[in-house]
C-alpha cells in the first residue's frame, strides 16, 4: 500500500466512522483489508483503494465494518453494571411512578453482551418493575456484528468472559458448543443499525443511555459533537454511561460526573441546548417485563 493509499484510507474511515488511525497504524489496515480485498476478487490493496475512489457503496461499508473494533464481553468492566443496578434503576424506579416506564439506549451495541447484560439484569428486578414497560433500543455501525446479537449465540469462551455461572444456567442453553441466550431475553432489546456521525435526534428521548469504548477511537472534535447530541437525547434526570477510559472532561460541559461513580455522568440541564427537532421514541417495540400484568 502506498502512503497516499493509506491517507485516502485513513481520511474515508474518519469520514464515514469518526475512526482516528495514526501513520503507524498502516499495519493494521492491511492486516484487516488484505482478506477483504482478496474476497472482492482484487490483487492488492492498491486495487481495493482504487475500487473504493469509484464509490462502490457496498465496498465502503465493507472496509468500515473490518477496521471497527467490536471487542465486547458480558458484564464489562462490570462497575457500569453496578451503577445500573444500585443506582440508576432505584433512581428512576422513584422518579418515573406515574409513568411506569423506562427507555435505554446502548450506542455500541456490538455483537450484543452489553445490551443482554442490562436485560439480565432488568429481568432480576422484576418483582420492582412488575407492570412496568422498559424499552431498549441497541444500535452499532456494523450490521455483521448486530446479525450476530440478534440471533444471542455466543462461544463457550465468549460465555466465560465476564458473565456469572448462576446467569449462565438461568438464562443460556447449550446448543452443541454453543449457548444461546433464552428467547424471553433476545426479545428485550430491538436491535438497529446506527452511525453515531449521523444525526439521531428521531430516536427520541431516554433515560439512560450507554455510550461505552467507542469515544475512545474519536478525535476531540468528533467526540464533542456526539456527546452534544446524546446530551440532547437524554431526560433531564437521565444518566449517560462511559467507557472506563473515557471522560466527558475538556470535551462537553452538557454533562456532569455522578459524585463517586466512575463512568456515570447526568445531564448539566442549564447547558444543553434543545435539538432542532425531536420525535417520540414509539417505533422502538416494547416489551413486558416478566411479571408485569
Amino acid at each position: 500500500m502506498t502512503p497516499l493509499d493509506y491517507d485516502y484510507l485513513r481520511k474515508l474511515l474518519k469520514d464515514r466512522s469518526g475512526l482516528m488511525l495514526s501513520a503507524e497504524k498502516q499495519y493494521l489496515v492491511e492486516s484487516r483489508l488484505s482478506p477483504l480485498a482478496r474476497k472482492a476478487g482484487l490483487a492488492s490493496l492498491g486495487e481495493l483503494v482504487a475500487k473504493l475512489k469509484s464509490n462502490d457503496e457496498r465496498l465502503i461499508v465493507d472496509v468500515v465494518e473490518a477496521m471497527t473494533t467490536n471487542e465486547s464481553f458480558f458484564y464489562r468492566d462490570k462497575i457500569p453494571f453496578d451503577h445500573f443496578r444500585d443506582e440508576i434503576m432505584p433512581a428512576l424506579i422513584a422518579a418515573r411512578g406515574k409513568e411506569r416506564r423506562i427507555r435505554i439506549w446502548c450506542a455500541a451495541a456490538s455483537t450484543g453482551q452489553e445490551p443482554y447484560s442490562l436485560a439480565m439484569s432488568i429481568r432480576e428486578l422484576k418483582e420492582k418493575l412488575g407492570g412496568w414497560r422498559v424499552d431498549m433500543l441497541a444500535t452499532d455501525l456494523s450490521t455483521e456484528v448486530l446479525e450476530k446479537a440478534k440471533a444471542g449465540l455466543y462461544s463457550q469462551f465468549e460465555v466465560q468472559r465476564g458473565l456469572p455461572i448462576q446467569m449462565l444456567v438461568k438464562y443460556f442453553a447449550q446448543i452443541g458448543d454453543t449457548w444461546q441466550i433464552a428467547p424471553d431475553i433476545r426479545a428485550m432489546a430491538q436491535f438497529r443499525p446506527l452511525n453515531l456521525l449521523a444525526d439521531f435526534a428521531s430516536l427520541g428521548r431516554f433515560d439512560v443511555i450507554f455510550c461505552r469504548n467507542v469515544l475512545i477511537y474519536f478525535d476531540q472534535e468528533t467526540k464533542t459533537g456526539v456527546l452534544n447530541r446524546i446530551g440532547r437525547q437524554l431526560e433531564p434526570d437521565g444518566y449517560l454511561v462511559l467507557g472506563a477510559a473515557e471522560t466527558v472532561v475538556g470535551l462537553t460541559d452538557a454533562f456532569k460526573p455522578v459524585a463517586d461513580k466512575r463512568g456515570l455522568y447526568a445531564p448539566n440541564k442549564d447547558k444543553i441546548k434543545p435539538a432542532s427537532a425531536v420525535t417520540s421514541f414509539a417505533a422502538v417495540r416494547p416489551f413486558a417485563v416478566a411479571g408485569a400484568r
